[in-house]
């Protein structure tokens, strides 16, 4: 076993390695842009060790912020011809080149920690994210919000690219125009362990129809081919959104429409309370189907702030099911894979925020089962993309940004147990 010092270290060595100046790619060559949320928790774990190099990442994401507000999933700030899809595939209006969908809203969370390091001596970089945050966030309230709850329009919107949440709308989908591309993906990883190519080629055909209406939002809508009420984006919001409220409130800044959308986003959560499965689910803005999934996101519910003892129940269950939690996917479902991406595996990232909202919430026997998974795992195998829930081998990229940042601030034995609020 290696010590906690030696892989505290290797994880600053791995946030520098990722480094490319002004931006962290997630790892370098499974995803060698910037992206989204990777962005901010590589920002997390910078601000450990380089304050000034933590805002400066998040000046540069958000320097490919839309003018609507949207802030991409993806920044391609420099050509890679290997990479697919790129933004010859995208073909979005952005000045920076750039995917046309977003990503998890974690920044104000994160850039809050960050700030509260030294709030006094980085006042001035927080005022300025402070009005671009909340152009984000009411982005998110303008175009993707279905009876107060959010909507990802593409899988990879949502961070879980290959969730058993979308198969139902996906098998809508026929990918008739989809053809003659190589995967970058597969190229890198085991493909056993990433999406499969009919997954993809309805990926694709998504984004064909996004780039056909120049990813106008009023369009997209009234089009839209795949449209889901999901619990990461919602928890993650509604977390961000009080979040940003209280970085408003102390910045001196009018917060009442901040106010106002998190009540709004509270009786959203409520409304992806599926009764039959009792628990928080994915729900098809289309055609009003639940999804019928206990996933990690599901657990995201005490991040949020939300309190439901039939969720502590599932957590009970489905760790008991697995040597490791929390897998991506109900371990009693007949669509469980282990090594598949987000159908099984753990991540350590959703495990972080799971673990943060359960010991928030009280449920300390919990909190510290979630970081001693993974702490173990990351200890035995390094910090890898994501694990497999049953014998703990590692899947996905390796020398994982956001896997060493979480380890650095939150997993690692030295990280303390300093409150994230």
């Amino acid at each position: 076993m290696k010590s906690s010092n030696s892989l505290d270290a290797k994880a600053r060595q791995i946030l520098r390695r990722n480094d490319r100046g002004r931006y962290t790619v997630p790892t370098a060559d499974l995803y060698p842009h910037q992206w989204n949320w990777d962005s901010a928790f590589a920002a997390l774990g910078l601000a450990t060790f380089d304050l000034d190099r933590a805002w400066t990442e998040f000046e540069t994401l958000f320097g490919g912020q839309w003018p609507n507000g949207m802030v991409p999933h993806i920044l391609f700030h420099q050509r890679d011809t290997d990479y697919f899809p790129g933004p010859d595939v995208w073909g979005t209006p952005g000045t920076v080149p750039s995917s046309g969908i977003s990503q998890p809203p974690v920044a104000a969370t994160i850039a809050r920690r960050i700030w509260e390091r030294d709030p006094a001596g980085y006042g001035g970089r927080m005022r300025a994210l402070f009005p671009k945050l909340a152009a984000w966030h009411r982005w998110f309230m303008e175009w993707r919000l279905e009876d107060s709850a959010v909507c990802v329009t593409h899988p990879w919107e949502a961070g879980r690219d290959n969730a058993p949440d979308w198969d139902d709308a996906l098998a809508r989908i026929n990918p008739y125009d989809v053809n003659g591309y190589v995967r970058h993906d597969t190229k890198c990883v085991d493909p056993e362990m990433r999406p499969t190519k009919l997954d993809y080629d309805r990926y694709i055909w998504l984004v064909n129809r996004g780039r056909e209406v120049n990813w106008e939002e009023n369009e997209r809508k009234r089009k839209s081919d795949f449209r889901i009420a999901d619990p990461t984006m919602t928890f993650i919001l509604l977390r961000a959104n009080r979040d940003l409220a209280e970085i408003g409130r102390r910045l001196g800044e009018d917060v009442s429409m901040l106010e106002k959308w998190t009540h709004t986003l509270e009786i959203g959560a409520e409304t992806l309370w599926n009764p039959n499965l009792f628990s928080y689910d994915s729900k098809d803005a289309n055609s009003g189907e639940w999804s019928n999934c206990v996933s990690n996101a599901s657990f995201l519910c005490w991040y949020a702030g939300i309190h439901r003892e039939e969720m502590r129940r599932h957590f009970d269950r489905v760790t008991r099911s697995v040597a490791f939690g929390i897998p991506s996917h109900d371990p009693e479902s007949e669509k469980f894979d282990p090594r598949r991406y987000w159908r099984g595996p753990v991540w350590p990232v959703i495990n972080t925020l799971a673990g943060i909202g359960m010991a928030e919430a009280g449920l300390e026997s919990e909190a510290s089962a979630v970081r001693e998974f993974t702490s173990e795992l990351i200890t035995r195998n390094g910090f890898y993309e994501y694990f497999n829930p049953c014998d703990g081998s590692p899947a996905g990229g390796g020398d994982f940004t956001w896997t060493a940042a979480i380890w650095i601030d939150w997993a690692s034995p030295s990280a303390g147990d300093e409150k994230w609020a």
